[in-house]
């Protein structure tokens, strides 16, 4: 956590975060979107488009920046992209650019996200420098093809003990049923998509989640 600069420190970052996935928006507003989630408590919020261009993807996360009201936005995959538009980091996977180079390239207190599967990826995420991981998929989701096989709150607490010096939110299928079970095993909060993008009620669905994780 050391050198993160995000208001409210790190840990209340990672409470809530909501991932404005341009599919699963479905050609919904992605600043509307953030608003009502911010609203409802999102804590942080991250803009994801796997299929879209590089200057779409910045156009999009411009918009999310002018509506997130403070709140931390960072970007998933495209550390080009976070950094030309002054988001306030990026998210990267397993096959994305190396979390290491990441920090040789980024300014202070940029924040650098890691995706781990397994006990392995945990660990290599944190010696790389990662600030926090997204450990999962918790159940079989939609929205992330090549997540690999669902892992539960009990994988996500033995994978959370790999790299216990990290902080770490639980990722996929997560629902607000479930928070208080991942938090319970270690969890700083959650990372959800579906449950909050993919419902009539982005505010409600996000409020439901906060209360549920504990304000």
């Amino acid at each position: 956590m050391t050198g993160v600069r995000i208001p409210g420190g790190l840990l209340e970052a990672l409470r809530l975060i909501v991932i404005l996935d341009a599919e699963a928006a479905e050609g919904s507003d992605p600043a509307g979107l953030a608003r009502e989630a911010v609203r409802g408590g999102a804590t942080m919020l991250q803009v994801r488009g796997k299929a879209l261009s590089a200057d779409e993807l910045a156009r999009m996360t411009r918009r999310v920046l002018e509506a997130a009201g403070g709140v931390p936005v960072t970007v998933n995959d495209r550390l080009d992209v976070a950094l030309a538009v002054g988001a306030a980091g990026c998210h990267l996977g397993q096959d994305d650019f190396p979390i290491a180079e990441a920090r040789l390239l980024t300014p202070p207190g940029f924040l650098l996200g890691g995706s781990a599967g397994s006990e392995d990826e945990a660990r290599r995420a944190a010696s790389q420098g990662a600030h926090y991981l997204g450990i999962g998929p918790i159940r079989v989701t939609s929205s992330k093809a090549d997540a690999g096989q669902a892992i539960g709150v009990t994988g996500f607490a033995r994978i959370r003990a790999a790299a216990p010096s990290v902080p770490a939110v639980g990722i996929g299928g997560v629902t607000a049923a479930m928070a208080p079970a991942l938090v319970a095993a270690g969890a700083a909060g959650v990372a959800v998509i579906a449950a909050v993008v993919g419902t009539p009620d982005p505010y409600r669905a996000a409020r439901e989640l906060r209360d549920a994780l504990g304000r």
